[in-house]
């Protein structure tokens, strides 16, 4: 245990690029959303929608790309071996998003507290929309940047494992998998099943359980890829 978390700090070699980069980048989009409310009139509805708090999902899939096609070369140099380097980023992963969660779950309360920071402002309290359990909003929050960093880690090993042209056809993968989804779709007229799935299914599986499954699985894609991987 102690190896491995020598190891994580490679990827944690100054408190600031794991915490404070993507609090701070939170913290500017909010300053500057809420300096545009500030100038424009409050309308009648409940809660106006901002997408800011999605800052900390682009980070964190920056983050680990970032963290797989440049600090795992580095970390093969040092004598770590693919076990250790793969344990040391997920025990980064797992410590971020539980912080960061909690973080942007406070600051959910405050905004609810004083109802929207007086301007029917909703940027942290992306769960709230889905469900009113406090608990699960902040689970929600935790397991939504848990399977970030694990879409941001498996795209990182397809890259080390088939350069460009994996990345290339994991997007068109993605591109013909959505695509062809939303066509097949809309041609069986499956849309209303597709909605009530959302709507029906219960809270905890969909916002919870079926990303940890997700995100379950493209960690495992991603040990078995980082594992024949070359530096």
């Amino acid at each position: 245990m102690k190896r491995i978390l020598n190891v994580a700090r490679i990827h944690n070699t100054s408190w600031a690029t794991t915490f404070a980069w993507p609090l701070g980048i939170l913290a500017v989009v909010f300053v500057i959303t809420y300096g545009i409310f500030l100038v424009v009139p409050v309308n009648e509805s409940e809660f106006t929608f901002t997408g800011g708090v999605f800052s900390v999902y682009g980070f964190g899939i920056a983050f680990y790309i970032t963290a797989i096609t440049q600090c795992f070369p580095y970390a093969l140099v040092l004598s770590v071996t693919r076990r250790e380097f793969l344990s040391a980023t997920a025990l980064v992963g797992v410590t971020q998003s539980f912080a960061i969660g909690t973080i942007v779950y406070l600051l959910s309360v405050v905004e609810a507290a004083t109802g929207g920071f007086g301007k029917k402002l909703r940027m942290f309290g992306l769960a709230r929309y889905a469900t009113d359990n406090e608990v699960l909003q902040w689970a929600t929050l935790v397991t939504g940047l848990l399977l970030i960093g694990g879409i941001g880690a498996f795209i990182g090993v397809v890259y080390r494992r088939y350069r460009t042209n994996g990345l290339f056809t994991l997007g068109l993968g993605a591109l013909v998998l959505f695509g062809g989804g939303s066509v097949l779709v809309t041609w069986q007229n499956w849309w209303p099943n597709v909605g009530s799935f959302f709507t029906d299914t219960p809270r905890i599986l969909l916002l919870v359980i079926i990303p940890l499954i997700i995100t379950a699985v493209l960690s495992a894609a991603s040990w078995v890829g980082l594992l024949k991987a070359t530096a």
